[in-house]
């Protein structure tokens, strides 16, 4: 009977030694059908249009006279700056006196 015994307990330890290697398994999760649609939707917006059309005429930097003398001029230094480097203001209102300006979260003013 010793045998069989030790013939048993080899058989059990190798099921139980099956058993536990199998968690090691990787087993494919099922992925749904969108899975990756937004990574591929980002790169489509990043990607420039091969079929770009300009309404104006001719196309921006498409003269090659001007493109040339802007780099000669880069070049030596001697760039031509913008004629105005302000941004623009805009004025909203009107009316009687002036408000905190404050936003979402501000105390409410008199009543």
């Amino acid at each position: 009977m010793p045998k069989i015994a030790a013939s048993a307990v080899t058989a059990v330890t190798l099921l139980a030694a099956g058993m536990g290697l199998s968690g090691c398994a990787v087993s494919r999760l099922h992925i749904g059908d969108d899975f990756g649609v937004a990574v591929r939707q980002n790169l489509a917006a990043q990607v420039a249009d091969p079929d770009a059309r300009y309404k104006g005429l001719p196309a921006p930097g498409a003269n090659g006279l001007r493109a040339d003398q802007a780099q000669g001029r880069y070049d030596s230094g001697q760039v031509i700056e913008p004629a105005s480097t302000s941004t623009s203001t805009v004025s909203v209102g009107g009316g009687q006196g002036g408000g905190s300006g404050g936003g979402a979260g501000a105390p409410a003013g008199p009543q």
